[in-house]
């Protein structure tokens, strides 16, 4: 397995989910610049290990903040959770934000690439993302929990979609092939200038919602 690079290495020593962590750049990021982040979607903790002995852990249901690549080169290492492993080997494009979710199922860890190009973000907004990870919930979508506004409708599995939004309070409910799925989701207060990330993914319960707040590791 080869070396991780150096300055994710770096990161990845000292960035953990309870790092201290940065607002994502309202204008979005520098064109030689790449991100990379890690979602667990597994009951258990899940180990990110480069060959150097850097690191990263996170618990069930948790996402690193957006680690700095370098943009065009191979990110290598491996990825375990409880007896499952998987080897990492991701390419990051320049201006990219690109978001690795591991998800446990019977036949091993399965690894799933989203990635995002930079927008131009409106700083009065909230910016809310869906990704759809969960191939059970087809035409997956999103409504206001009173089901008065729609969210997001149809997102494809394996994709996101990202819009500017009032910055309410707000509780939200998923919909999958146009049926409400599961409970509503209360997201509390959005903040104007602040971006968020709900990843839908599959668990033994059904299609779970987590809210995820977008940050850049410090």
């Amino acid at each position: 397995m080869r070396r991780l690079t150096c300055g994710l290495a770096a990161l990845m020593g000292m960035a953990a989910v309870h790092a201290a962590d940065i607002p994502l750049y309202p204008t979005g990021p520098s064109e030689d610049a790449a991100f990379l982040r890690f979602f667990n979607a597994g009951p258990g903790e899940l180990a990110l290990t480069a060959s150097n002995g850097a690191g990263l852990r996170l618990p069930a249901g948790s996402a690193s903040a957006f680690l700095t690549v370098p943009a065009g080169k191979r990110v290598e290492g491996k990825l375990a959770l409880a007896d499952q492993q998987q080897p990492l080997d991701v390419n990051v494009a320049a201006g990219e934000f690109a978001t690795v979710v591991s998800v446990p199922e019977a036949t091993g860890l399965r690894l799933l690439t989203v990635r995002e190009q930079p927008d131009d973000f409106n700083a009065l907004k909230a910016s809310l993302a869906l990704y759809s990870l969960d191939e059970t919930c087809k035409q997956s979508g999103l409504s206001s929990a009173n089901g008065k506004a729609q969210i997001f409708t149809d997102v494809p599995a394996g994709t996101a979609q990202r819009r500017s939004i009032n910055p309410v309070k707000l509780s939200v409910q998923l919909t999958c092939a146009g049926k409400r799925s599961g409970d509503p989701l209360d997201l509390g207060q959005l903040e104007a200038g602040q971006r968020y990330s709900l990843l839908l993914v599959p668990n033994a319960q059904g299609s779970r919602l987590s809210l995820v707040h977008d940050t850049l590791a410090r």
